[in-house]
């Protein structure tokens, strides 16, 4: 079967879509969302709250802590790539967007079940299909991802077991954050959901990679791999 040409370029902007809108679609789901992100809801959650912090949206805590994130992978590996930079502008650019996307989307009612399940399926779907596509770019992705590649590397470190421990640390993380803000045994951002999707989250992404990669052929469509390398 004659392959489709998929291009790069586009692959990174579909790929940042589908995560803005299924993060978007889990958020208002309400059953958790997945280990990486909720750190950053929990302290949205809670700043938003404070006075004059009305502005500390999901999508400004996002680019926030992925700037953390970046200066401290500069720490660990010890250098500076250019590649560090674009990856927190890919940050600013999916912060923006969740926020515009978050904005758009109309609260769901707890009552709504049956929408409610249907919004984390279609949301987990969505967040697996960008993390996918996002693997086919050249484009330095979001800090999540650049921190366990590289810190892999560093440490000579299979990438699987360097994300399997980033994942419970970030879990973790987020639920020791939620009950220092709401109170102990309170979890937000933390819940049934958000085990699931650790569950299946990577046999559906590679799943999703093989399906791809059957129909496209994955190919640049301008000349800046290697800027993006550098």
């Amino acid at each position: 079967m004659k392959k489709h040409v998929f291009y790069t370029e586009l692959a990174y902007v579909f790929g940042i879509l589908s995560l803005v809108f299924g993060v978007t679609f889990m958020e208002r789901a309400d059953f958790g969302l997945s280990m990486v992100v909720a750190p950053a809801y929990v302290l949205h959650r809670y700043l938003s709250t404070l006075p004059g912090m009305g502005w500390f949206s999901f999508g400004v805590a996002e680019y926030t802590l992925q700037l953390i994130l970046v200066l401290v992978l500069m720490m660990v590996v010890r250098r500076f790539r250019i590649s560090y930079f674009f990856s927190f502008v890919t940050a600013v650019i999916y912060g923006y967007l969740l926020d515009l996307s978050m904005w758009l989307m109309p609260a769901v009612g707890s009552d709504q079940v049956a929408l409610r399940i249907f919004l984390f399926i279609l949301g987990e779907l969505f967040c697996t299909l960008g993390v996918s596509l996002v693997f086919h770019t050249y484009i330095p992705p979001e800090a999540y991802e650049l921190f366990v590649s590289e810190t892999a590397k560093k440490f000579n470190q299979p990438t699987g077991r360097v994300k399997w421990v980033y994942d419970i640390v970030s879990c973790l993380t987020a639920i020791g954050l939620s009950f220092l803000f709401f109170g102990f045994g309170v979890f937000v951002g933390v819940k049934w959901g958000t085990v699931l999707c650790a569950v299946i989250n990577g046999v559906l992404i590679s799943a999703l990679i093989k399906w791809e990669d059957k129909l496209f052929a994955f190919q640049d469509a301008f000349k800046w791999r290697r800027f993006f390398e550098k």
